[in-house]
């Protein structure tokens, strides 16, 4: 009875749901783009993309589905936590956890949001000539130039407190490393290839 790893998993299936409801009707194109892995992608993120978003969340659920099986660490705490029942908490262990799991869906809202916003948000780096690519300074992207990364970011640092495990942060800490890196590269990659990023890149962080 892992109510942790429910909670984490329906959280993740319910978005993955909401975004198919909101871009098949509107931008079917940009499901297209993303449902595979497109020619002209980086040969750099050919090797990042799939750890990020296959390897990265893939050891983040064995390792918390180990730990939770085996003890490896406390839950998340205090020690009112470690029976790894969510419905035996309470005190501060409560307000972390749940601190964490509204963490956990507004990122999820947030890269959904830059997703919406933006008809090139691609699942691989690589620039879209052949489908007009150009800058987007719309919805989150006024704020952020790489909303989705920090979407993912939060997510994935909040996914270890609502797993419950600390030992979780570790392959967490690895894919957060790894979006910091790509993040980097593809910025580098807009501002040298996409006509008009430098400049946006100049006034949005």
């Amino acid at each position: 009875n892992w109510t942790f790893g429910w909670v984490y998993l329906g959280v993740t299936v319910l978005t993955q749901v909401l975004c198919a409801l909101l871009l098949i009707p509107r931008r079917p194109d940009l499901i297209a783009e993303r449902s595979k892995m497109q020619a002209g992608t980086k040969k750099w993120d050919q090797l990042l993309a799939p750890l990020i978003s296959l390897a990265g969340p893939l050891f983040i659920m064995v390792t918390a589905g180990l730990d939770a099986r085996f003890g490896w660490s406390a839950l998340i705490p205090p020690a009112s936590l470690s029976v790894g029942s969510a419905d035996s908490v309470c005190g501060a262990g409560t307000v972390l956890w749940i601190a964490a799991l509204i963490l956990a869906i507004g990122s999820s809202l947030f890269t959904l949001w830059a997703m919406m916003s933006n008809p090139f948000f691609a699942s691989t780096v690589r620039i879209q000539n052949d489908r007009g690519q150009n800058v987007v300074s719309a919805g989150p992207y006024r704020i952020v130039r790489h909303p989705g990364y920090l979407g993912a970011v939060i997510f994935d640092l909040a996914a270890p407190l609502v797993l419950g495990s600390l030992w979780t942060f570790v392959p967490s800490i690895i894919t957060v490393v790894l979006l910091f890196v790509r993040t980097g590269l593809e910025d580098r990659t807009l501002q040298t290839e996409l006509p008009g990023y430098a400049e946006y890149a100049a006034k949005v962080r």
